[in-house]
């Protein structure tokens, strides 16, 4: 379906935020940016310091401002399960809980798609299919307060494609399958695409499928406030995916005993995003809108999703053109008590995943307003062709591309992990402000995955994705993002 832009967002710029580009010495960050007064007009958002330049790392692993340091707490076919077998590879979404004791507990997603070498072990009691061999799940791994690694054990196993998720307000990790895979008898005895629930005890495993949430190329997920709704992410194209919400039934409340009715596909209701332009109607990609519309609130709808489980048709397909938003990777999803992040990461020109008359870029973050209703475009990359050098690229740049991950740190600003073309970076930004690097992968063209702060501030841990290597970060975080 062509559609005009203009028509759709007539008027949209009025209010809106005009645009600046901030820098970091004499480097671009490229991220567009709104004034800080138009900023406080919405929301107050936080404020943060610029990082000092990054210094390479001797050990060529991870580049950092100074002073700041690393180690390093897992790493793919190196350090050891409690169990004997390496630690499994590509490293994705991860969640930082309190152990007690200056110690934290992590859970961790691995994103393999069938039988692999450095799988996760199938472990009695964690495994959903049998089929699959050692692919994804989820490992948990105890971590002291300089990042040594205590121990790590199997969490899940038997899953297809652990992507991103979202922890609990009981303590516990929710991981999402990033497929579509079906059954086939034979590798995959069961259908994937689905949620599961991790627990942290080494003990608790319960591998069911939490239909209710729906079976589709699953990414990340947050549970608001009031333990009532789950906002849910899709990775998809094809036609491109979109943003989806669970609506628990009148005077229920989800808990530590939820997994059990979760399984029921019928539980609830599941509804996908509809951002609704000054007609009234939804916009029908994400990539309509540009920096022109930053910290604008859209009316949303929610549209009820057909057949949750996909059984014939892809969940996303049973949309028809115009009737929900759709965008290109919806990625990262973080919950706060006011509201949820959702990231894009991009949406390339000349290809058939980006809409007639919308605009390429190379990243979006999202903020949707729980008391408002409202949704809001708060970070903005534009397409950056210095970025999108491929192969060819060098990783040493400040070019800033593909946004995936997205955590909230404990002082209400923003990290970004990239998954772009140029080099990798952990990003700091804030909700219609500046983006600063934090590091960059020096090893590789691997994307960051998984950054995920202590409550109590002093860690950010984050993942190199390929081959797997977890990464504790310390320093005086307080005097840049404080």
């Amino acid at each position: 379906m062509s559609v005009d832009r203009r028509s759709v967002l007539r008027g949209a710029a009025v209010g809106a935020a005009g645009v600046g580009f901030t820098t970091v010495g004499a480097m671009p960050t490229l991220a567009e940016a709104a004034p800080a007064s138009s900023a406080s007009q919405n929301r107050p958002y936080p404020q943060h310091r610029p990082f000092p330049p990054l210094l390479d790392d001797p050990k060529g692993i991870l580049a950092l401002p100074p002073g700041f340091k690393y180690r390093i707490v897992t790493q793919a076919g190196e350090t050891k399960l409690k169990s004997g077998q390496p630690t499994p590879a590509l490293h994705d979404g991860t969640a930082a809980f309190s152990a007690g004791h200056g110690r934290y507990q992590l859970i961790q997603n691995h994103e393999i798609g069938d039988n692999n070498a450095l799988g996760v072990p199938q472990v009695e009691g964690t495994v959903y299919d049998a089929g699959v061999g050692s692919a994804g799940g989820c490992t948990v791994i105890d971590v002291d307060s300089d990042g040594r690694n205590l121990g790590e054990w199997v969490g899940i196993s038997g899953t297809l494609t652990n992507c991103a998720g979202g922890p609990t307000p009981w303590g516990t990790w929710m991981t999402c399958e990033e497929t579509e895979n079906k059954a086939n008898g034979t590798t995959r005895l069961k259908d994937h695409g689905y949620v599961f629930e991790v627990w942290r005890d080494g003990r608790t495993a319960h591998p069911v499928p939490l239909k209710a949430l729906g079976r589709y190329a699953h990414e990340a997920l947050a549970i608001d406030e009031d333990r009532t709704h789950i906002y849910l992410s899709e990775d998809a194209s094809g036609p491109n995916g979109t943003f989806y919400r669970w609506s628990a039934p009148r005077g229920y409340r989800l808990g530590a005993n939820s997994w059990k009715d979760l399984q029921d596909k019928d539980f609830g209701t599941l509804e996908a995003l509809a951002i609704l332009g000054d007609d009234g109607k939804p916009i029908p990609d994400v990539a309509y809108l540009t920096s022109a519309q930053l910290l604008r609130p859209f009316r949303v709808a929610w549209v009820p999703v057909p057949d949750r489980d996909g059984t014939t048709t892809s969940v996303r397909k049973q949309f028809t053109d115009g009737q929900i938003t759709r965008g290109k990777k919806f990625e990262g999803v973080f919950g706060t008590e006011q509201g949820v992040y959702v990231v894009n990461s991009y949406a390339e020109s000349g290809t058939a995943d980006l809409p007639a008359d919308a605009v390429p870029h190379d990243g979006m973050v999202w903020f949707y307003n729980y008391a408002a209703k409202t949704i809001q475009l708060v970070t903005y990359f534009p397409e950056n062709a210095a970025a999108n050098k491929g192969a060819a690229a060098k990783y040493d740049d400040y070019n800033f591309d593909g946004p995936d991950n997205v955590t909230v740190t404990p002082w209400g600003s923003l990290v970004l992990a990239e998954d772009g073309q140029a080099s990798s970076h952990v990003l700091s930004a804030t909700p219609g402000g500046p983006t600063y690097p934090i590091a960059r992968n020096m090893l590789n063209d691997s994307e960051f995955t998984g950054p995920t702060f202590s409550a109590d501030g002093k860690v950010l841990f984050v993942n190199i994705q390929t081959p797997g290597i977890t990464l504790a970060i310390t320093g005086p975080w307080r005097d840049y993002l404080g």
